[in-house]
């Protein structure tokens, strides 16, 4: 109680309403939990009006012309230079403002022009020494240093407090220059190192390491300043470098590095260009730099309107939170609530739920920052890999693996140097989707928290730990003790975290069971007969093919057959289909894209699934429908050899040619939607994609070609597995749950009723008449099967109870299958498939989302 009385009146403190912040500034987040500020600040639209306001009303053109409209892009700019000293606490008297392309780009600049002294002159040589725990970007210096045949020495944390100077007195007077960087903020743990280091080293009280020489201090604030207040006019570190995205949100691609000016004249220059010069002769070695350091390193043109944004960046967070200071004390406040709470969750074993990767208690804001990193872990204390999370299920933004902090990771998560190799050669990279290596974690989850977040928000997240992790009599003891709040200590507009069990509105639910399901379906498509273009790929059914009996037990029967015309929009049900090379004919054909080209699904714009296509062979056009709207047709007939211009897009990834269905679509679409979009299809020049999983280490068929599916070509799913799910999901919201509307959010192509519940986990193939179809191995879900496919609306309790149905492994299962033509046909509750393929039909199936449809035996 006292803890959270604590975190409630910390964030009082600040003079603003982030209820009515966030409604008015940040509009784009209303619904997303957003995490990841120490990867990105958010900018508020206010800002974005002031720039536009001021982009309309005045001509800004090149600084480095002689006009009226340069003089005013001149002069605004060395206004924000101003802004930036002002905002620092200093003056132009100490420090310069360079602006580079970015915290690294500063970075790079320091590396290249500082006064080093190599090894093997008669003097001593520099040293170039870093914290262990700083960015990869000011690690990669000493790739500089090495080519300079200058020596870098890692430093780690502990070992710097023990750097007392011990150097003789005619030793202490060697002027060779070093160079000792660490991080006001470690962007892995979020711990703040004493910004006291910056003098003691400078004045020789702390040293790195034993050398002779004058040491300067590079202080990397990138991750520092985007939450607290730096006085440089106290802490006077040589070199500043600073991204302000990490701050404002808002230019990308701009930063700066703060140079002191008592160093500034030793550094060295090599390029110039772009006005750097203040004369130069093109056929002699004659050049000579501009006096102004700013403009002796800024090499080219400067990105003028983005530093022109800078101004109402300043303007609009000085407005919406009173300063830095506000900023600093209501981070920390939900960091240190939410790591308390974190900290004491316990599972009925008493271990663990989460392993926090911190070097403080959370009881400073002056020692930590709003940063924490931690894994989930199960009630054996092992970690569970983020795939298996599932974050993204209550659009929580957050970060994993933190690639740029590796030595850190390492330390707190135990991997030696011979693990990370040894990762690496089983295909393991910094940043990519593979979060578990043999069993051992190879990064960890990191939150952060920004000016705009709120106890919603720290709420939203633990309530998502809570739910997915523990049952209800788990949660009880640890959750109570550490979180029980009074009504004087919650505002009223907060929720309570006693009602963590209550993460979403009830549903109404009919006791209608799929096993009644008639064997015909309401809606249907008729098959017609191939193209005679397609008699070319067609062949008598091999002798060889045998089908594979089942035995024993009940026979497996398909109940349902849907496609999906355009990727992410609703089903169209068939009773039967062609096949064509890429699965179910027209399967995933189309896609909507946004005006950048980037491909929509139901998690960016859940409305999609409420766009109703279907196909008519006979016409041969596909007719697009939706509530409140005309129908709209678009022709089946590839014309890519025509008039349509190709293009590439993406899925899962992988690049596709595609073009675009003209301006009547788009417009249908765009009205509907209420944004921006495009309908594509896949060009008839298709290349086959290659398979990404194979988990269960069987080969998989070769040259498969995909349509726009993510992974494979068909989806299924077991009828008797979803009945289970059912009635976990109706125990845990204690309402009944209508057993179709939850089939239809897994978008399957195939729904097959097997005699139990989940014996498809352990099958290893199927057949289906003369077809092999073999299994490969599990696959992660998204948050799609969150998402009333009727209605568009989001409820997370579905995945919350299929992760806790199903061991907490949310899977999902697919087919994948070589290039062959076959026609499914639906009569009396069963699949009939005829190939038209001398070669054996073979696919590949994994885990679909709460049930496996991993196929074994015969369907």
């Amino acid at each position: 109680c006292r803890v959270f009385e604590w975190c409630t009146s910390q964030c009082k403190k600040m003079a603003l309403n982030l209820s009515k912040i966030k409604t008015s500034n940040f509009i784009c987040i209303l619904g997303i939990t957003y995490l990841d500020h120490a990867g990105s600040a958010l900018f508020p639209e206010s800002l974005l009006k002031a720039f536009t306001d001021d982009l309309r009303n005045n001509v800004y053109g090149n600084p480095h012309s002689q006009n009226i409209s340069s003089k005013l892009t001149y002069d605004t700019i060395e206004h924000v230079r101003y802004r930036i000293l002002q905002h620092f606490h200093t003056t132009a008297e100490d420090y310069t403002i360079i602006f580079t392309s970015g915290c690294t780009a500063a970075l790079k600049l320091i590396a290249e022009s500082f006064p080093w002294i190599p090894e093997g002159t008669k003097q001593p040589s520099s040293r170039f020494c870093y914290l262990t725990d700083s960015h990869t970007s000011v690690v990669g210096i000493r790739g500089i240093t090495a080519s300079m045949n200058v020596l870098s020495v890692p430093i780690k944390p502990k070992e710097i407090l023990l750097a007392k100077s011990r150097l003789p007195t005619e030793e202490q007077n060697c002027t060779t220059p070093h160079l000792f960087s660490y991080p006001a903020q470690s962007n892995f743990s979020g711990t703040k190192y004493p910004l006291s280091w910056i003098q003691d080293i400078k004045s020789g009280k702390l040293c790195p390491i034993k050398i002779p020489g004058k040491w300067f201090v590079l202080l990397d604030a990138a991750s520092y300043v985007s939450s607290s207040p730096l006085d440089l006019g106290v802490h006077q570190a040589d070199f500043i470098p600073i991204s302000f995205y990490k701050i404002f949100g808002f230019p990308t691609g701009l930063g700066a590095l703060l140079v002191n000016n008592r160093i500034a004249p030793l550094l060295r220059k090599t390029y110039f260009g772009g006005g750097t010069a203040a004369a130069y002769l093109a056929g002699e070695d004659f050049y000579f730099p501009r006096r102004s350091i700013a403009e002796r390193f800024e090499d080219g043109t400067v990105s003028f309107l983005d530093i022109i944004a800078l101004k109402h960046g300043f303007d609009v967070l000085e407005k919406l939170t009173g300063g830095m200071e506000q900023i600093k004390q209501h981070t920390f406040a939900l960091a240190h609530y939410t790591y308390t709470v974190l900290s004491n969750l316990k599972y009925a074993n008493g271990a663990p739920v989460v392993r926090i990767y911190s070097d403080t208690d959370f009881s400073n804001p002056d020692v930590q920052g709003p940063i924490i990193n931690f894994n989930v872990l199960d009630e054996n204390g092992e970690v569970i890999g983020f795939s298996q999370v599932c974050f993204s299920l209550l659009l929580i933004v957050w970060r994993y693996n933190l690639p740029p902090l590796i030595f850190t990771c390492q330390m707190h998560l135990n991997i030696s140097n011979e693990d990370i190799q040894r990762n690496l050669q089983a295909g393991h990279v910094c940043g990519d989707n593979i979060d578990l290596v043999d069993g051992r974690p190879t990064g960890s989850v990191r939150i952060s928290f920004g000016y705009m977040s709120s106890f919603e928000d720290a709420q939203t997240f633990l309530n998502f730990i809570i739910a997915t992790r523990l049952s209800k009599s788990d949660a009880e003891i640890p959750f109570q003790s550490a979180t029980k709040l009074t009504a004087e200590s919650v505002p009223d507009d907060h929720l309570s975290f006693n009602k963590a069990d209550k993460l979403s509105p009830a549903l109404q639910i009919s006791d209608r069971e799929l096993r009644n399901i008639p064997s015909e379906a309401e809606t249907t498509g008729s098959w017609q007969p191939l193209e005679p273009e397609a008699e070319s790929i067609r062949a008598a059914v091999s002798e060889t093919a045998v089908p594979t009996c089942r035995k024993g037990g009940k026979p497996i029967t398909v109940a349902k057959i849907y496609l999906y015309p355009i990727k992410s929009c609703s089903a169209f049900e068939v009773t039967e289909w062609p096949v064509g090379n890429q699965g179910l004919l027209y399967d995933r054909n189309w896609m909507v894209v946004n005006q950048n080209g980037v491909c929509m699904t139901q998690k960016q714009e859940p409305r999609l699934c409420l766009v109703n296509p279907s196909i008519d062979l006979k016409q041969k056009i596909m007719v697009i429908q939706a509530e409140g709207m005309d129908p709209i047709s678009v022709p089946l007939e590839d014309n890519t050899r025509k008039e349509a211009v190709i293009c590439d897009s993406k899925v899962c990834s992988h690049r596709v040619k595609t073009y675009d269905c003209g301006e009547r679509i788009a417009d249908w679409l765009s009205t509907f939607l209420g944004r921006p979009c495009r309908l594509i299809r896949q060009s008839s020049d298709v290349k086959s994609r290659p398979h990404q999983k194979n988990t269960k280490g069987l080969s998989s068929a070769t040259n498969i070609s995909l349509s726009l599916v993510n992974e494979a070509q068909y989806l299924l799913i077991n009828v008797a597995s979803i009945l289970q799910l059912k009635e976990h999901i109706s125990a845990r919201l204690k309402e009944p749950l209508e057993t179709e509307e939850l089939i239809r959010r897994f978008r399957a192509n195939i729904v097959i009723s097997a005699p139990e519940s989940f014996e498809e986990e352990e099958w290893a193939e199927i057949s289906i008449g003369a077809l092999q179809f073999q299994v490969v191995g599990p696959c992660s879900r998204c948050q799609i099967i969150c998402i009333d496919q009727q209605s568009g609306e989001r409820n997370k309790e579905i995945l919350q109870s299929l992760s806790a149905a199903r061991g907490r492994k949310v899977n999902m299962a697919w087919f994948t299958s070589v290039k062959c033509s076959i026609h499914f046909l639906f009569r009396n509750g069963l699949l009939i498939c005829i190939v038209f393929n001398s070669a054996c039909f073979y696919s590949v199936c994994t885990f679909f989302q709460c049930v496996y449809f991993g196929l074994k035996n015969t369907c």
